[in-house]
């Protein structure tokens, strides 16, 4: 069998463009922890639990875009206090979910959009 991407890597990872890459990789790891360094010449690697993200500044062939990223942690009350201090803008508040989730949602300088969610079951 043919291996088609890196061992241990998903099938599906996000990949984010910005200017400000160093930035936005501290933002990570202050919110949720993350691991990995920035790179030059090539994507930077941040896992954010067993998950990667991918994070570049398009080396000029890309222009910064915006995500959506729906992110399960811990603790999303804590999260969202993190993120809150580390420069995000609340978009939605820690609440309960009717389908098991607690969830909140913040708006980082770089115009990402996290959700943050924490499952408590039904």
């Amino acid at each position: 069998m043919s291996q088609f991407k890196p061992i241990g890597w998903p099938s599906v990872v996000p990949r984010l463009f910005t200017s400000d890459v160093a930035g936005l990789i501290g933002f990570l790891r202050t919110v949720f922890g993350a691991e990995g360094d920035s790179r030059s010449g090539a994507p930077s690697e941040i896992r954010i639990g067993e998950s990667i993200i991918l994070i570049s500044d398009g080396g000029g062939v890309r222009e910064a875009m915006s995500a959506f990223l729906h992110v399960y942690v811990e603790n999303a009350d804590e999260t969202y206090r993190r993120a809150i201090a580390a420069g995000a803008q609340s978009i939605e508040a820690p609440a309960d979910m009717p389908y098991g989730d607690r969830r909140a949602t913040v708006r980082d300088s770089w115009a990402n959009v996290w959700q943050i969610a924490t499952y408590r079951g039904n």
